[in-house]
């Protein structure tokens, strides 16, 4: 009965957890219809009040380097593909995010990427999971979407591929950082008295949610009126058995279309892939008319019902658009198409 009676109360405390991220987060963007490229840097427990001055900035000036990057592509008429590839890679790049250099640890010690990329015009599309030595991921993707006649390659044959289409191969030790190290360590602290009451959320390396957010994506829209979208990630910390989340999952993390709009996700990526979320907005958009915005609360209050955390940005073909979440935060930016950026972290 003592037993039965812990593992109740565990559960009730774990689906509290999830019941206070629920409430979706919907800022009306100003500039509606301007927006030429949306970034996200993950969605989580991202609160003002333990966010330093000095760390803000930091985050900031990421977000901008990155949003910056790809608009560049944007202003000098490349296609939307290539904003959205190099926004990623400064990303990937950075340390501050979980994604190329910086990715979280598995619970073997390994950082295992994932990435995922699509053409919104002629919607094809490439992925690349539980790579563990292709230095930036996106460029990965997009090999497997213009190089082969795949979509989705994983582990040492897409690192063989990538490295015969002359991308830049690293040790693994190139992603490390100590404090992903540590978050590592703390998880498996975290994770011992969890599991001995046998909760089947809290099992090992199936996602215990303190450890599951952190991913970038971008979403843009070039001169000619394509859309493109990509996503790259290191997983959740502490991941065992070869887990794979919604990034590389085209449909689910990743989606593209221009009949309706680009998507990238961040989040719990189980919840992500059983609602198939990037193409379930596309698909809202489609079949029953919404407007992007709308769309994509849609799809965020449909995670959060199903007891999912996260968020997405969304773009659509006119030029608008939508980044919700139903988390304490979400790493997020936008920039018009006259150069005008806008960065936001918080919930408020």
């Amino acid at each position: 009965m003592k037993r039965a009676r812990l593992c109740f109360l565990l559960a009730a405390s774990f689906l509290c957890h999830i019941a206070a991220g629920q409430s979706v987060t919907s800022q009306q963007l100003p500039g509606q219809g301007q927006y030429v490229l949306l970034i996200h840097g993950g969605a989580g427990t991202i609160l003002r009040s333990k966010m330093t001055s000095g760390k803000e900035k930091v985050y900031r000036e990421a977000l901008e380097a990155a949003l910056k990057a790809g608009y560049a592509k944007i202003k000098d008429g490349q296609p939307a593909l290539e904003a959205v590839q190099a926004a990623i890679r400064i990303m990937e790049d950075n340390p501050l995010f979980n994604a190329g250099k910086g990715a979280v640890f598995t619970h073997g010690g390994r950082n295992e990427l994932d990435a995922a990329i699509m053409d919104g015009n002629t919607r094809k599309a490439g992925a690349v999971t539980g790579v563990t030595t292709i230095k930036n991921p996106i460029d990965a993707a997009r090999a497997v979407m213009e190089r082969s006649e795949h979509v989705m390659l994983s582990g040492k044959g897409a690192e063989q591929f990538a490295k015969q289409c002359g991308l830049t191969i690293v040790r693994p030790k190139y992603f490390y950082t100590e404090e992903r190290w540590q978050g590592l360590q703390k998880a498996i602290r975290d994770e011992a008295p969890k599991t001995k009451v046998g909760h089947r959320q809290q099992q090992p390396g199936t996602g215990f949610p303190d450890y599951k957010f952190g991913t970038v994506g971008a979403v843009a829209l070039d001169r000619n009126g394509n859309l493109a979208a990509g996503t790259s990630t290191g997983g959740m910390t502490n991941k065992r058995f070869g887990r794979i989340g919604d990034s590389p999952v085209i449909g689910a993390g990743t989606y593209a279309s221009n009949k309706t709009a680009a998507v990238s996700c961040t989040g719990w990526g189980e919840y992500f892939i059983r609602n198939v979320a990037a193409y379930d907005l596309s698909a809202l958009m489609e079949y029953k008319s919404m407007p992007v915005k709308e769309a994509g609360d849609a799809v965020i209050t449909k995670i959060g019902s199903s007891g999912g955390n996260g968020g997405l940005i969304a773009l659509d073909r006119n030029g608008n658009a939508a980044m919700p979440f139903n988390t304490a935060g979400m790493y997020r930016a936008a920039i018009t198409k006259d150069g005008k950026i806008t960065i936001f972290l918080y919930n408020d």
